[in-house]
């Protein structure tokens, strides 16, 4: 069977490749070897697929259905590995392969046509904020997850270094803001990463459990800052998006017991980071929505 990547994967891929990256090009192989490695049978390639991994519907040898997910090494799947492991299924999907020869994941089939997004609004932060709570747990000791400081160190620098005069005191207040949530963050958690209603999806061992961690370590507000934007389209086309965003603000800091200008703090960075960095790899709609939902907070 061809494992060709999907459209969707090559053009996100496509936006961050560092010269010389030759993942795609060698994706085919990569996937043929994994599946005879763990003698599986291929069912067929998931489409469309994620932004940031090949993901195959699978069945094992004694027929369980499972999914093999391969990513690049830029996607940090070794440290997506050692999350699942220390959750061990609470909240998220099962790792069904705590160590492998390669960085391939076998994890537990879920419903991919089933997500949180799929669920009326209200019913979907609720259900997401749930999934969410499980997952702040104490890092295991000796972890290899990076920090919330190290990873927006990073975005912070590529925000200065992108952004044009125009967006200079958007991007002036949220680093501003994070400066001051770094000063003294109140706990230090093992966090999703990259949590949004659409990496909930439902399953059979538990109603709802979270995929496609990009761990971190460091406080809850900053996990939960990107759920306060989901279905930003909506947001900006509704005419009282800016107060919509600014209850959801609040509802979700008093469900999660988080400090409500803390987690504002960090969605106006984490949404200033997105729209610069969408902007800079030619994606101006995104850009646009990304930045005037900043623009409220």
């Amino acid at each position: 069977m061809a494992f060709e990547p999907p459209q969707r994967l090559v053009r996100a891929l496509g936006e961050t490749a560092a010269d010389g990256d030759d993942w795609l090009r060698k994706l085919p192989e990569t996937a043929q070897q994994a599946v005879a490695l763990r003698e599986l049978t291929v069912e067929r390639v998931q489409v469309p697929g994620g932004r940031s991994s090949l993901v195959l519907l699978v069945r094992r040898a004694d027929g369980t259905p499972a999914v093999l997910k391969l990513a690049p090494p830029r996607a940090r799947p070794e440290s997506e590995r050692a999350a699942l492991a220390h959750w061990n299924g609470l909240g998220a999907v099962q790792l069904l392969e705590p160590a492998a020869e390669d960085s391939a994941l076998l994890l537990e089939r879920l419903h991919p046509e089933m997500s949180v997004r799929s669920l009326p609004e209200a019913k979907a932060l609720l259900e997401a904020a749930g999934t969410l709570r499980k997952l702040w747990v104490e890092p295991p000791e000796g972890h290899p997850f990076e920090s919330v400081a190290g990873r927006t160190g990073r975005q912070a620098e590529a925000m200065r270094a992108s952004a044009g005069a125009d967006l200079a005191p958007l991007v002036d207040a949220a680093l501003a803001a994070r400066e001051e949530l770094l000063a003294a963050p109140p706990e230090r958690r093992l966090l999703h990463g990259t949590f949004r209603q659409s990496k909930v999806l439902a399953g059979d061992r538990m109603p709802w459990l979270a995929v496609g961690p990009d761990p971190v370590v460091g406080e809850c507000a900053f996990d939960l800052a990107r759920l306060v934007r989901d279905r930003v389209e909506d947001l900006i086309a509704t005419p009282s998006g800016a107060a919509t965003t600014r209850r959801r603000v609040k509802r979700l800091a008093e469900s999660l017991d988080v400090d409500q200008e803390r987690l504002r703090g960090w969605t106006l960075f984490r949404a200033v980071e997105s729209g610069v960095r969408a902007r800079r790899v030619g994606r101006p709609k995104d850009a646009e929505l990304l930045l005037e939902f900043a623009a409220w907070l």
